[in-house]
């Protein structure tokens, strides 16, 4: 596989401006391609990218980090990429652990590949740690495996998969419709471990509003997902 000319890193942002151009930086000594997703910043966050190397979309208003996601990843399609990594734009991503995720797709008859900090777990807030583990138990059992960090937004796709898909969620919930709908669709899921990171950054997730729009997508896409489980 040719990574540098098949796959692209897609970092959506709001308000990343003190980091981002740093990170840019780094990630293109390993994919030279990186197309950051401005989801309405009211900060320095797009030129900074783009000064860096990056391309830069915009949108006018922040439209959620799904939202954001989705609009990267459309423009990796049609601009020819096969393959797109995400990635947090906020630091917690180290780019050092891109040749990992790369090295197991790259061993073939791998749709996905997310990063799995769990083997460091203690290293992530108390409150981040549960929660993750909570719904992740939740999602392996819809799923029918093991899907140890659900919620982990460091991830490597391939696009022809992810194209096959019908996502609706415009937020936080899209790791985890993701991961749903790889599995239902058959598309093999596999786990790398990477690095904790965690500084002093302010997480962009509202704890009660973002929750509620999870429990809304899962009592709809979990009893979905059991229902034809059980067919």
């Amino acid at each position: 596989m040719d990574w540098l000319s098949e796959c692209v890193v897609v970092i959506p942002c709001l308000d990343e401006g003190a980091g981002i151009a740093a990170l840019v930086k780094a990630v293109r000594r390993h994919l030279p391609e990186v197309i950051v997703v401005d989801d309405g910043s009211s900060d320095e966050t797009a030129g900074l990218a783009e000064a860096a190397g990056a391309e830069v979309i915009r949108q006018e208003r922040s439209m959620g980090k799904g939202a954001a996601l989705g609009a990267g990843w459309r423009r990796a399609k049609e601009r020819g990429f096969s393959w797109a990594l995400a990635m947090d734009g906020d630091g917690q991503h180290s780019p050092d652990d891109i040749p990992a995720l790369l090295a197991m797709a790259g061993r073939g008859g791998v749709d996905l590949v997310v990063g799995n900090r769990m083997r460091d777990a203690g290293r992530m807030p108390w409150l981040r740690r549960r929660v993750n583990q909570w719904m992740s138990l939740r999602l392996s059992r819809a799923a029918g495996v093991l899907l140890p960090d659900s919620q982990c937004g460091f991830r490597l796709m391939r696009l022809g998969a992810w194209s096959a898909l019908a996502i609706e969620t415009t937020h936080f919930e899209i790791e985890s419709e993701v991961l749903l709908g790889f599995v239902a669709k058959g598309f093999s899921v596999k786990f790398v471990p990477i690095q904790v990171i965690y500084r002093d950054e302010q997480s962009k997730i509202h704890p009660v509003r973002d929750s509620v729009r999870w429990f809304r997508w899962w009592r709809r896409a979990g009893r979905t997902t059991m229902r034809a489980k059980i067919r």
